[in-house]
């Protein structure tokens, strides 16, 4: 018997040892490197976290939305003790933001920059300090957001704006300087810098440089990062109501702007077409049109795709702790509020313009994230809210704390412009067999429409021609050679084929990168790089194909399956705000099945929500014209086909 069982482990053993290395080794999670710890929080204090900065001897002070401020001490649970929370300050009006400045600090509410200090040393702010205060029309989504501060000690503080009479959802500049990024100097004056802003969440400051994230909404296709500078303009014509006021540094109008779209709309064709319709290979986007005469036009630095890399971006934070963090130092880390997560950022200048890659980082949070930093021992202090917004997390409010357990991950550490494609650095060395195998790489380009509506699905979508590859001697760095470069044109790009020399995946194999500029430079010669392809390619990532009348007549007859839907779902942002069987930021895909609407009625609510139909959702949906009636159509199929009774109401 002793003898069969040795024979049946060597059997065993021979049989492990034959597999693929990638194929012994269990594939890690992003809970494996990056760990989320939750910080407990006394009974009866809701945070809802708006703000969150670190003093000076490792304390952390929040901002919540309800107005309060509180310090904690012992955030990181040192020697196993609990968190002890102090109440700092109270009474102040929704403040967004929090910063740290010379033994005070700094809130961004409603309707003021407030300085708050403890002057008697107990523990409580007993000055309350106006900076400035700008006006408000008392509409509910004038939120203020920061402030950052600038090198000089001044600061920079972001206006949203008002929603509509027209529609809930388009932005509206009711009173200066909504829509705008204000300028403030310590002793209270207030120059307006730059316009063009929605609903600008995030701020950060970068090497001295300032940077905004904004949301997708009407005039903005998707979220995406800005580099601002005084005088920009990045793409919301609503805060144009002000740039004739004597110290404006915009001087583009609104009714430049307009003309310069009503131009565009009569050269299609010799027709006027609606701005929402304009989609030709050339110029997709109207805002490249602008940008042509108005040189203040600023373009997105990096996209953010919506749905994929967030719904609701925040807070951008550049790593700073030198390694303590991991392998990433330098690099930029954006949170999001409705998918509860955060974003991995890389940057660079090419001829005089910002531009880089996104990757996802960290999800799982248990609120959204809306604000955070770093601690003294280099981990980072999340601060969390969904209230009235919606969020991938489960609970009202969250503090935690994301914690780098030591390990390197398996990542694309950044990638680069080339002339002639892009570089992929790597955090581990590759296996060069795959990594020179152009089955190991698949990707697309792809851009958002311009327009007044909300949002946008991805358009001219085109594949890459991928037609070499060149890995680095010491197989950290491979670079790419594409044929079909695109300027102003997300490229995104996959890598299901590569793995590191010790069989790992790469943990996050999609990279995002937003090409404003196709940098100078040699450019590989045929016999410089591998052209060979395996016959057993991985699997294409499935892209949406375009859908005929064929399509749209025979959609609402045979319900697709998910796997055949998913892609429609991404594409039109579908999965954004729903999941199929959990509430999300809107209903789930089987509580809409529930209702019994027929698939020509869901797809009216697609194009027209209703919000009474969901009262218990404090978020209403926008309307998404955009989506078209094939696509509709199918999905509303695969939506009915969720519940077991077929039978729609009318």
């Amino acid at each position: 018997m002793n003898k069969l069982i040795k024979k049946l482990f060597l059997l065993g053993l021979a049989a492990c040892t034959l597999l693929p290395v990638e194929a012994q080794v269990k594939a890690p999670t992003e809970d494996d490197y990056y760990k989320i710890i939750t910080i407990p929080t006394p009974e009866g204090i809701l945070l809802e976290v708006g703000g969150v900065a670190t003093l000076p001897d490792g304390r952390i002070a929040l901002s919540t939305r309800r107005g309060d401020v509180w310090v904690v001490e012992n955030a990181a649970m040192v020697d196993g003790r609990v968190p002890s929370y102090t109440l700092f300050a109270t009474g102040l009006h929704e403040p967004l933001g929090l910063a740290y400045k010379d033994n005070a600090l700094y809130a961004a509410q409603r309707g003021e920059l407030t300085k708050l200090v403890d002057t008697d040393g107990d523990g409580k702010a007993d000055v309350y300090e106006t900076i400035y205060a700008w006006p408000l029309s008392g509409h509910y989504h004038e939120y203020s957001f920061g402030p950052k501060i600038a090198p000089d000690g001044s600061f920079f503080v972001t206006g949203n704006v008002a929603f509509g009479d027209e529609e809930w959802w388009r932005g509206e500049s009711r009173q200066p300087w909504r829509g705008w990024t204000m300028h403030i100097l310590p002793n209270g004056t207030m120059e307006p810098w730059a316009t063009g802003m929605r609903s600008p969440c995030g701020l950060g400051m970068i090497d001295g440089e300032l940077f905004y994230d904004d949301n997708q909404g009407d005039w903005q296709g998707s979220g995406a990062i800005f580099h601002v500078t005084k005088g920009s303009f990045t793409g919301h014509p609503a805060g144009l109501r002000w740039t004739g006021h004597p110290n404006s540094p915009v001087k583009l109008t609104a009714d430049q702007f307009f003309a310069k779209l009503d131009e565009r709309r009569i050269r299609q064709n010799g027709q006027a077409v609606k701005p929402e319709n304009i989609a030709d290979e050339k110029n997709p986007n109207l805002l490249f049109e602008v940008k042509k005469q108005f040189p203040e036009v600023r373009l997105p630095a990096v996209w953010l795709p919506h749905g994929v890399l967030g719904i609701s971006n925040s807070e951008i934070l550049r790593d700073e702790t030198a390694g303590g963090f991991g392998p990433f130092a330098g690099q930029i880390f954006v949170g999001d509020q409705g998918q509860s997560k955060i974003m991995r950022v890389v940057m660079e200048k090419v001829k005089g313009e910002f531009q880089g890659v996104a990757f996802d980082f960290r999800s799982g949070f248990q609120s959204g994230v809306l604000r955070m930093n770093w601690g003294h021992d280099g981990s980072l202090f999340v601060g969390e809210t969904n209230r009235g917004w919606g969020s991938a997390g489960t609970t009202t409010s969250g503090f935690q704390r994301l914690l780098w357990m030591g390990a390197v991950p398996m990542e694309m550490k950044t990638v680069r412009a080339m002339p002639d494609g892009f570089e992929i650095e790597f955090t581990k060395p590759v296996d060069k067999a795959k990594a020179e195998d152009l089955s190991s790489y698949e990707g697309r380009s792809f851009i958002y429409k311009y327009h007044s509506v909300y949002g946008s699905p991805t358009i001219n979508d085109e594949k890459l021609v991928i037609k070499g590859v060149k890995v680095s001697d010491d197989a950290m760095t491979v670079r790419l050679v594409i044929d079909n470069l695109r300027q102003y044109y997300l490229h995104e790009l996959i890598l299901p084929g590569i793995r590191s020399q010790d069989g790992l995946p790469v943990l996050h194999a999609t990279a995002f990168y937003t090409l404003n500029n196709i940098p100078d430079g040699a450019r590989l010669a045929p016999g410089q790089y591998s052209t060979k392809k395996s016959a057993a390619a991985a699997p294409a990532k499935t892209t949406p194909a375009k859908t005929t009348a064929a399509t749209a007549a025979t959609a609402s007859k045979k319900a697709p399956t998910y796997a055949e839907i998913e892609p429609l779902l991404v594409k039109n942002t579908c999965t954004a705000c729903h999941q199929v069987n959990k509430r999300q930021v809107g209903p789930s895909f089987a509580d809409v099945a529930k209702r019994k609407y027929s698939n020509e009625r869901i797809v009216q609510l697609i194009y027209n929500p209703e919000p009474k139909n969901w009262p218990e959702h404090e978020t209403p949906m926008a309307p998404m014209p955009q989506v078209p009636k094939a696509e509709a159509l199918k999905i509303a199929s695969w939506i009915n086909s969720l519940r077991k009774e077929t039978a729609p109401n009318p």
